[in-house]
């Protein structure tokens, strides 16, 4: 009976002293799941990875107080960054936000600063801060024999990082260097990892990005350069959408009312039929969009100019605003290529990608750019769009679907879930893109936008109605069919003699897009083939080829037969 009362009390100890340390880690995640803002993953990790602190007082118990409040002190001030950062945004601090402060200018970051800091941010703290000694001061002791308290040790550190070697190093033969950075990414979530490995992340993807610029920087520039329309004011908007399957906008015949507005407006677009993407995924797809780079030649955008470097020779002004994630090491590229503006307004800062964000935040930089005085405007705007997870995407006030109709009859409940919160999404891509368009429409100028998204998503739309996502390994149509939409303005169609509506029905493929852009900014040089501008009467249809161009199984064409 002793032997059990004493076992309960160190077992009591163990746990107390655990929860001590996941509390610096658990706040802000649990903040996070309560307010459902994100996925459950860092919650997890955060749960997992506060063990990790448990093993210094285990293997010198006598020392528990002193290495609790030393840990706990580090754990306590890395834990009001990211509790302070969730009270303003309510997201997770990340990396993203680190990129923003350490590259804008000195101005900026204290204005970044000052509108994180809030007055009423003291009293959360203090009562942090009580909340915290007082989970200390119940601390205590955890005596067991050495040898049991050497093998929970181990037990622990095999758990949390010897399972994630095995399974990745020795069974998947992932590069050590991959390994490694899993390892982080798991320890991220957890203080004061999250603010240590956040910085180093964001100094390694600089780095990468720096030499992707430094590279981009010493490519010549395009030959004979020429612009028809030099001496008229112009700004062009391209307007990037994310993940959005084109047979769920009713615009494109889609039994569901997920475009209203775009429907509306339908007289004034130029809306293509069968544009596809080349890739399902976004880097891949827009290394193409974006470059002179396609299926056959994938690796042209590392040796030739970019459709943003050719703007900028052209004399544009240049504005790159995003809502995707900034620095992180999928994303570099994205960040090279924002780079290689004038003016970039990073506005995601969440830690994952799968967290409650709105496109909405574009507008406000959107309208700065179109009110600067600078004769030639050329501006992005990358969406969020319609971005797993599907109800993050969107307000409350855009939950429009919430029932089983126009949907096939044999999906269940939990696809039926699903299908209503992307097309929730969809209604709300309709209402940003929409308010975009008016936005340009209102300034009255001689202005020109394309909207069209990285790739598409399969929704449970093939037959037998069983697959979320994408897979180049198994492709299907959804994955490739995206929106390409166009509109000018009165004043852009008097002074341009390109016939938008010539070639709405051919498919198309949009690792060619950068010929079209040029070819209806009026602009001409030595790399342009107008016969891959489908707003020319001289493009020539070519085979839509998907597939990796690096892999083995080689490129395949996609079957364009829309439902």
């Amino acid at each position: 009976m002793i032997k059990k009362i004493h076992l309960n009390a160190n077992w009591q100890a163990f746990l107390t002293l655990y929860f001590f340390f996941f509390y610096f880690s658990g706040i802000t995640h649990i903040l996070l799941q309560v307010t459902d803002s994100t996925i459950f993953v860092g919650l997890r990790q955060a749960i997992y990875m506060s063990l990790l602190w448990v093993i210094p007082a285990l293997l010198i118990p006598n020392k528990t107080k002193l290495i609790s409040s030393v840990i706990g002190i580090i754990l306590w001030f890395t834990s009001l960054v990211s509790l302070g950062y969730f009270c303003i945004y309510q997201q997770e601090f990340s990396q993203s936000v680190i990129f923003i402060i350490f590259e804008s200018n000195p101005a900026e970051s204290y204005e970044f600063i000052a509108q994180y800091f809030k007055w009423w941010m003291l009293p959360v703290f203090v009562g942090h801060t009580i909340f915290s000694f007082l989970l200390w001061r119940q601390v205590k002791p955890t005596f067991i024999p050495f040898n049991r308290a050497l093998f929970i040790s181990l037990l622990i550190l095999i758990f949390l990082f010897g399972i994630p070697v095995l399974k990745n190093y020795v069974i998947k033969k992932a590069q050590w260097s991959d390994v490694v950075y899993k390892i982080e990414k798991s320890l991220q979530p957890a203080q004061p990892w999250q603010l240590i490995i956040g910085y180093l992340h964001y100094r390694e993807q600089l780095a990468t990005m720096e030499a992707m610029l430094e590279k981009n920087k010493s490519l010549p520039p395009v030959k004979n350069l020429k612009d028809k329309y030099g001496d008229l004011n112009s700004t062009m908007v391209l307007v990037i959408g994310e993940s959005t399957n084109r047979q769920h906008m009713s615009l494109y015949g889609y039994k569901r009312p997920t475009t209203p507005r775009l429907d509306a407006m339908k007289n004034e677009l130029s809306v293509f039929k069968n544009a596809f993407s080349s890739r399902p995924s976004t880097i891949e797809s827009l290394e193409q969009i974006l470059t002179f780079a396609d299926q056959e030649n994938p690796d042209l955008y590392l040796t030739k100019p970019t459709l943003m470097n050719i703007m900028n020779q052209a004399g544009y002004k240049t504005f790159w605003i995003t809502n995707q994630q900034t620095i992180t090491k999928r994303n570099t590229m994205l960040t090279n290529f924002s780079k290689q503006m004038d003016v970039q307004f990073y506005m995601n800062n969440s830690s994952a990608q799968n967290s409650r964000q709105y496109d909405e935040n574009v507008l406000e930089p959107l309208q700065k750019s179109l009110n600067d005085s600078a004769h030639k405007k050329f501006i992005v705007v990358h969406l969020l769009g319609t971005h797993m997870k599907y109800k993050y995407r969107y307000p409350d006030d855009f939950a429009k679907f919430n029932s089983s109709e126009g949907l096939n009859k044999e999906l269940n409940q939990k696809k039926i879930d699903v299908i209503n919160s992307y097309d929730n999404a969809v209604f709300y891509n309709d209402y940003i893109v929409t308010s975009i368009k008016k936005m340009m429409e209102a300034k009255q100028e001689r202005s020109f936008m394309a909207y069209l998204s990285d790739h598409g998503e399969d929704v449970y739309d093939t037959p037998p109605h069983d697959f979320l996502g994408r897979n180049e390994g198994k492709p299907t149509l959804s994955m490739y069919a995206t929106p390409l939409i166009m509109w000018a303005s009165p004043a852009w169609q008097q002074s341009s003699n390109v016939n938008l509506n010539i070639n709405l029905n051919m498919p198309y493929s949009l690792s060619n897009f950068i010929h079209t852009w040029f070819d209806v900014a009026g602009l001409s040089f030595d790399d342009l083939d107008i016969k891959k501008s489908i707003v020319n009467s001289a493009f020539k249809q070519s085979p839509i080829l998907i597939g990796d161009p690096n892999g083995n199984a080689g490129l395949k064409m996609l079957k364009t037969e829309t439902k």
